[in-house]
């Protein structure tokens, strides 16, 4: 009981600790950016790639479930500032597993509603090209 007081008290004065999290890092908010833009791509929010998207944030990048309201909200807030091709660019630089990672993910959440729409594979392409991965990558994990 106490340390939940103490929690709300310092996410008050600090903030959230996953909005600080992912604020503090560019690549974490660049990422999460294309995932949630990769949920949009068809148009509607589906429960199913809400989950996917909650899975990756808990496991890949320790953001829990309390977080994950806010980090959806401040990435409402301030992902107008950035596009998906400034996104991807943060990524250019980084090792070849890194960016499979990244196309992984947004195939899990693409393939979430049982449904590949047209502007998801569209999205999917574009990012793998500028990513310079294969689709072969994505599916087929190296192992």
């Amino acid at each position: 009981m106490a340390a939940s007081l103490l929690t709300q008290i310092r996410n008050l004065f600090e903030g959230d600790p996953g909005v600080r999290k992912v604020a503090d890092d560019p690549v974490l908010s660049a990422e999460l950016l294309l995932l949630f833009r990769m949920i949009l791509a068809d148009g509607t929010v589906s429960e199913s790639e809400m989950v996917v998207f909650r899975r990756i944030c808990e496991e890949s990048f320790g953001i829990g479930g309390d977080s994950l309201d806010a980090v959806v909200e401040y990435l409402n807030d301030y992902g107008y500032e950035t596009t998906g091709a400034q996104a991807v660019a943060l990524f250019r630089d980084l090792d070849i597993e890194r960016r499979k990672l990244l196309a992984r993910h947004m195939a899990e959440i693409a393939k979430a509603d049982h449904q590949l729409a047209e502007n998801e594979v569209r999205l999917l392409r574009r990012t793998l090209d500028m990513l310079g991965i294969s689709p072969v990558d994505v599916v087929k994990p190296e192992g």
